[in-house]
């Protein structure tokens, strides 16, 4: 793979990866729409009806070299198929191997319980008995803690995905004890997670990450939305606060008001979405077998999920009442809010981006929006702790049945075909990880079309802000 750095004045670091000889592989697919549709030979085609087809390819092309992403850059639509991406990764990429999963649960498990022993061996007022110093220790102990936890959550992950081992009665088993000890109710996120999946990058259907629209954004902050462009730059404070508050309670508010999702519930096909919305008492949630996040059929899981959630919550009690509930909040409690927020990081990150786009109904397929993810590097931490789960998010969206140590080659597989609709940011590794939390917080504010945009790229929505980073948003009459 080869990096072509793209810069304008205003982002001069920021870049997307491309393949030079990546067009060489792609193929038109009738799974991305009927203009773009496999032609027929010139063996069995006339030249006057290849010349019509060119200048319908001509016209589509002319309109989506319009496009521009968040960063200013030209975007193109995928043109590729699934099929495409299948036959380039290798057979042995999709084999899976109980013992090899079962063995990184034991390993994460174990971290777990030797940082608990160590740490409350030795790190006790005898041996440390300086207050502020014991302080500082425990506060990396839950540092540390939720790393080994977060990488647990990823296994369990694997295991709603089927790609921890062939058998999906160990999958389930594995995944719901080690989500419940965790605190997520596991089949009933497996479920809603899956639809994700099915739906990413569709502003109608997504079932985890659905961005504001520019009117949504417009009514947040109190404005209309045609007075977006005219607006002055949120202050820091403002925009670090309502990314704390983000990394704090974006988990529990997902799983208890879908706050992320998208809030079409009207269309639920068994009709469990009637006066049904997005919010801490809208009826939405994954707790509840009749959120229109689920079916009928499933209501045994979420049972199940929730039964799992009330265990765990007794045993934290229990443990609470003997040992003290102030220490059960440093052992576990702390960690806990590390997982989440990790989680929200990883999430947020894997879908946010400026060179990211988003699509309506009308525009999306599964390829494109597969195709509107971003892998990200995490050094050490993201590729051993948590699993890959960072470095190579583009691949689990295209085939979410890989396990995760033969996702680096099929991914390098999969970038031979994508080419220049392969994205990543690995700049400056694990930091610049760490710092896309808020460069994305600050130029992914809402998502619109491109300013006169028609046809088919008029369903294309990129990420614009109030912040004078990248393409101004668009000027709209007060009569739009």
């Amino acid at each position: 793979m080869a990096s072509t750095a793209v810069s304008s004045s205003s982002q001069p670091q920021l870049r997307r990866m491309a393949t030079a000889d990546a067009n060489d592989s792609t193929t038109t697919s009738a799974d991305i729409s009927p203009i773009d549709s496999p032609r027929q030979s010139a063996s069995t085609t006339s030249l006057s009806s290849l010349a019509s087809d060119s200048e319908i390819i001509a016209s589509q092309k002319q309109q989506r070299q319009k496009l521009v992403d968040g960063y200013g850059n030209e975007f193109e639509i995928p043109d590729y198929t699934i099929s495409d991406i299948h036959k380039a990764i290798p057979k042995h990429c999709f084999e899976r191997s109980a013992a090899t999963g079962l063995y990184y649960v034991a390993r994460d498990i174990v971290s777990l319980a030797v940082t608990f022993y160590l740490t409350n061996r030795f790190l006790t007022p005898e041996n440390v008995p300086n207050v502020y110093a014991r302080t500082v220790l425990w506060g990396l102990y839950t540092f540390v803690q939720g790393l080994f936890g977060t990488g647990l959550w990823v296994l369990a992950h694997e295991c709603g995905h089927q790609s921890f081992s062939p058998s999906k009665t160990l999958n389930d088993t594995v995944g719901w004890i080690c989500h419940s000890a965790l605190l997520v109710p596991y089949f009933s996120w497996k479920i809603s997670h899956g639809k994700h999946h099915k739906a990413t990058g569709n502003m109608e259907r997504d079932m985890v990450f659905v961005p504001k629209t520019r009117e949504v954004y417009a009514s947040r902050i109190r404005r209309y939305a045609h007075e977006l462009h005219e607006l002055t730059e949120e202050t820091p404070i403002s925009a670090a606060l309502y990314l704390i508050g983000q990394q704090l309670a974006g988990w529990p508010l997902y799983i208890l008001a879908n706050v992320t999702g998208h809030n079409n519930h009207e269309n639920q096909k068994e009709g469990r979405g009637k006066g049904k919305r997005n919010g801490l008492f809208g009826g939405v949630n994954h707790f509840d077998p009749r959120s229109p996040l689920y079916e009928a059929k499933d209501a045994s899981l979420i049972l199940l999920s929730d039964l799992g959630l009330a265990i765990v919550g007794t045993v934290l009690y229990t443990l609470g009442q003997k040992f003290g509930h102030f220490n059960m909040f440093v052992w576990y409690g702390l960690p806990y809010l590390w997982v989440n927020h990790w989680l929200v990081a990883i999430t947020y990150l894997q879908h946010t981006d400026p060179s990211l786009p988003h699509y309506t109904g009308e525009s999306w397929t599964y390829t494109r929006g597969a195709a509107a993810t971003i892998d990200r590097e995490f050094g050490f931490i993201g590729r051993q702790l948590l699993h890959g789960i960072v470095e190579t998010h583009v691949l689990h969206h295209y085939v979410s049945t890989i396990p995760f140590y033969h996702a680096d080659e099929a991914s390098d597989a999969i970038k031979q075909v994508m080419g220049r609709h392969y994205r990543c940011d690995t700049k400056d590794g694990a930091l610049g990880f760490v710092t896309a939390l808020w460069k994305s917080f600050r130029h992914c504010n809402w998502v619109e079309p491109n300013e006169g945009a028609t046809g088919e790229g008029a369903g294309v929505l990129f990420y614009r802000n109030r912040n004078g980073l990248g393409p101004k948003p668009m000027v709209i009459s007060s009569s739009s």
